[in-house]
């Protein structure tokens, strides 16, 4: 299986970060986590991101909070699925990361999920990998179906408490 990779700005997104990769673990996906800055180590970035396919990754998460420019940085440099993960800041609570993410110039494409979302960058990452491999697939069709389960279950508590 290929694995994900995952760069962050700064260790600051870290709890972020940790959301995605219990995801990824719960359905045994393979991954490894980067602290590169797309300001301040750039050729790091750059070439983790152009390395990246022939180090045997299918596709990449990059999360970054204020600027946000990682994810980009990195879709510059490689031709896999970028995943942006923008992080809440302190100044504009993530919609200046969340700008910075999402307007990418044409040619250059990256998938950009909610401010703070690493549960959902690793489950769109899993998406991707699913693709080409059924197992996985099968995995999260089962997840699918267990998260129905729970709601369901809380929709029976609720009414139960309320309508009766």
């Amino acid at each position: 299986m290929k694995k994900v990779g995952i760069v962050m700005g700064s260790d600051s997104d870290l709890p972020i970060i940790r959301k995605a990769t219990d995801m990824l673990k719960s359905l045994d996906i393979p991954f490894e986590v980067h602290v590169y800055s797309a300001h301040r180590t750039p050729v790091e970035a750059a070439d983790f991101a152009r390395n990246a396919r022939q180090n045997g990754f299918g596709v990449l998460i990059a999360a970054a909070g204020m600027a946000a420019h990682l994810a980009g940085a990195v879709a510059a440099n490689t031709t896999l699925p970028v995943i942006g993960i923008p992080c809440k800041s302190s100044n504009l609570d993530g919609l200046d990361a969340l700008l910075a993410t999402v307007q990418m110039p044409t040619g250059i494409p990256v998938a950009t999920v909610a401010i703070d979302g690493g549960g959902n960058a690793a489950l769109l990452a899993a998406q991707i990998l699913a693709v080409g491999d059924t197992e996985l697939a099968d995995k999260l069709n089962r997840k699918r179906e267990s998260d129905a389960a729970i709601v369901l279950e809380k929709d029976k508590k609720v009414f139960a408490e309320l309508c009766q």
